[in-house]
């Protein structure tokens, strides 16, 4: 599995930057403005040691913020489930909060939180709760009649036991978001790291950027792409392994 997904995304990453020098041949445009396939590589050479190190510290960033969202999202689901007005004003709340973008959210959360952390880590958590939010709400708001009715009958059903029949009926579903929402908690945290974080990828390309280096900048994607692979492959290990888990009499 790793390998095939390394795979796939050497190949798209090869078919951008190809895309990218065929744009740059065709146009006649200086090194200056699209770096060669020499100096992308000497950049990486330079600068492949110190962006490792930075996508480390974002992925583990991103780690923490979608663990933190999908915590949040399953809470929110089952206290959401209420039929009562609790329940749909935690709803409507958690809907209405996601309709304002990150980047109008991210400079009260600086001012209030400043740059470090606690910030990135709130960022990611945002971006990527919503996906998990309408999942965990479909899969526990969605009786599985055969099963609970037995329980329902015999006077034994109670909330959690509820959740937990529902959740293991739909693993495969919450293992699909869970592991799809993983790449938004990356995102999340490397714009954090944009806008105004001291630290992180995002912020090396931040950097880059204002220094006008094309070749830093496609250096930092590659890291980051490869990052995001591993992580995506593990987080995939462990839902099979669970599921096998939960199916194994």
């Amino acid at each position: 599995m790793l390998h095939r997904r390394l795979t796939q995304f050497f190949i798209l990453y090869a078919a951008g930057v190809g895309l990218l020098l065929a744009f740059k041949v065709a146009l006649g445009l200086s090194d200056y403005v699209i770096p060669g396939p020499g100096e992308i590589w000497r950049t990486g050479q330079t600068y492949g040691a110190a962006y490792a190190a930075a996508v480390l510290n974002t992925l583990g960033v991103a780690v923490l913020g979608h663990g933190l969202s999908i915590v949040l999202a399953a809470a929110v689901a089952v206290i959401a489930r209420l039929k009562d007005w609790i329940g749909g004003f935690i709803r409507t709340a958690a809907f209405n909060i996601q309709s304002y973008p990150i980047v109008a959210v991210a400079p009260i959360l600086f001012i209030l939180l400043g740059d470090g952390l606690a910030t990135r880590l709130l960022i990611a958590a945002l971006i990527c709760y919503f996906p998990l939010l309408l999942s965990f709400l479909g899969v526990f708001s969605e009786p599985v009649r055969e099963i609970e009715h037995f329980y329902e009958a015999t006077g034994r059903m109670t909330w959690r036991l509820q959740i937990k029949i529902r959740a293991f009926e739909n693993l495969q579903k919450l293992t699909t978001v869970v592991v799809g929402s993983a790449t938004l908690a990356m995102v999340g945290t490397i714009v954090a790291e944009f806008i105004a974080a001291t630290a992180g990828i995002g912020y090396s390309i931040r950097i880059a950027l204002y220094q006008s280096d094309l070749a830093k900048i496609l250096v930092a994607l590659l890291l980051i792409g490869v990052g995001t692979s591993l992580w995506l492959v593990l987080l995939e290990g462990l839902g099979a392994a669970l599921q096998r888990r939960m199916e194994r009499p």
